[in-house]
């Protein structure tokens, strides 16, 4: 149904435009890796071609489209090569023209960021997204920016840290993302520095942070820390009614709070009942 409702759409467009993986410094050519067709149909129908490629997806020749083409392919769906590998240098003989639009777009500012230049590494395969347990089981449209997953957090913080700021806590930091890249993008590394400047942005969620500073104290001091797990039981005796009320955010979602349990691990390990 798509093919009968979009070929005549190919076949009488005036332009075709598509993007493009890499751009080959050294002979012009733009060369666009799909695995369904639609922009071949895009290059090959319209008399007029027009390419919009980022700065940073240029690379100096050949030998290392020859590296990075079969890493993408690799990376993102383990083929060999995708199924379309087309290399464009100029119109076609029965085109008029083809156009190249080299896209800046802030890039120029990010490659001077020295904590975040790295991401104008990424080839766009998509295996941070396989690999992240957030993302596959919260899928794109949680994210706020249009590119999900791992690289689109890092992306949304550089386009609009005021807008993208939520997504940063959309991560694990298992760092399974950056372990995977084939281009060794320190994604996890990123998205913690992040983090750490949400308070300069003026965007840290305040609850989180009354939350981190009373973990603090907790933490902090083994005789506040012993106290408080001794007396945690008492919790129990508290209404269900004011434990699972619209104070609980945990409790919105149908959540239950936990029951304590009468021993705490260290009170049974001390006594010899753990091993």
């Amino acid at each position: 149904m798509a093919r009968l409702s979009l070929r005549n759409e190919f076949l009488t467009a005036d332009a075709g435009m598509t993007g493009a993986n890499f751009g080959i410094a050294e002979t012009g050519d733009i060369v666009v890796c799909t695995n369904e067709g639609n922009a071949d149909m895009s290059t090959s129908c319209p008399k007029l071609h027009i390419a919009a490629i980022g700065l940073e997806k240029v690379i100096p020749n050949y030998d290392c489209l020859a590296v990075f083409q079969r890493m993408l392919c690799r990376a993102g769906t383990g083929q060999p090569t995708t199924t379309f590998t087309s290399h464009f240098r100029k119109a076609r003989p029965t085109a008029k023209n083809m156009h190249i639009i080299l896209v800046d777009n802030g890039r120029s500012d990010w490659i001077a960021n020295p904590q975040h230049w790295e991401l104008l590494k990424c080839i766009r395969c998509g295996s941070c997204m396989n690999t992240c347990p957030v993302y596959r089981r919260s899928g794109g449209y949680s994210y706020s920016y249009f590119i999900p997953g791992p690289i689109g957090i890092n992306l949304g913080m550089l386009r609009d840290t005021q807008k993208h700021s939520g997504n940063v806590s959309a991560c694990t930091l298992c760092l399974s993302c950056q372990t995977l890249c084939p281009v060794k993008v320190n994604l996890g590394d990123q998205i913690y520095q992040w983090r750490q400047q949400l308070d300069d942005f003026g965007t840290a969620n305040p609850q989180k942070k009354m939350m981190c500073k009373g973990m603090g104290v907790l933490f902090g001091s083994s005789g506040v820390y012993n106290t408080a797990m001794k007396f945690a039981p008492l919790a129990n005796w508290v209404p269900s009614a004011l434990m699972q009320s619209g104070m609980n955010p945990w409790a919105e979602s149908g959540h239950k709070m936990m029951t304590f349990p009468k021993n705490s691990f260290q009170e049974l390990w001390k006594k010899g009942k753990v091993k």
